[in-house]
């Protein structure tokens, strides 16, 4: 399957959301194909850290030229970073897609950024349309905090997207295991980002706990 992280704002967390979902693939035995189609190449420098650093599993990340449909679908799972730099690469990304997935930070201008991606998506009049996931990314962990709720109520009214539940938190694990070239559950696997992620992947990824 291959399945495309993107949107149409910075910010949201496509690379770091990639990434984790890479290693815990890799982790599963699930032979997978990574291409960082930002040119940001945030996927790219990640993973250099993690070959310095000797983490097993590595996670080979390959560029634009490796942006072929035949190849990638030799691979059990594909996962594609998309930025919205490149709109010509986002095009050829998602018209190869069997889904696309993306992280939406809880405010209002990421639910606006997120439905006209939706529209955009659908402006390529593909055939058959790939399935649009949505979930809360970098969510608030105040309880008082509504806007976290707000923003998931708003994302379940989106037409063309399907709701996720599981919900990632802002938290400081995530930036930390990142930048160390690892996993929030490589970091620290009881942590409450670990456990975060772990839901999200159970929920994206049901065949491979089987």
């Amino acid at each position: 399957m291959i399945t495309v992280v993107g949107s149409l704002k910075g910010g949201s967390g496509k690379s770091t959301v990639t990434f984790n979902l890479a290693v815990w693939l890799s982790m599963g035995d699930v032979d997978i194909q990574v291409v960082d189609l930002d040119p940001q190449a945030t996927l790219r420098d990640v993973a250099e850290v993690r070959d310095e650093e000797e983490y097993q599993p590595t996670i080979p990340v390959k560029g634009k030229k490796h942006l072929d449909k035949a190849k990638l679908k030799k691979a059990e799972e594909v996962l594609i970073d998309i930025g919205a730099a490149d709109l010509e690469m986002m095009k050829q990304a998602i018209s190869i897609a069997d889904r696309i997935l993306i992280p939406v930070p809880p405010s209002q201008a990421d639910i606006w950024s997120t439905q006209r991606f939706i529209q955009f998506v659908h402006s390529l009049k593909l055939d058959p349309v790939p399935e649009v996931l949505g979930f809360i990314n970098r969510g608030d962990t105040h309880h008082a905090i509504t806007e976290t709720d707000e923003a998931a109520a708003a994302l379940v009214a989106l037409p063309g997207i399907k709701f996720i539940k599981p919900r990632l938190s802002q938290r400081t694990t995530f930036r930390r295991s990142f930048s160390e070239g690892l996993a929030v559950f490589e970091l620290n696997a009881n942590s409450k980002g670990a456990k975060e992620f772990s839901a999200l992947c159970a929920e994206l990824y049901p065949a491979v706990l089987r």
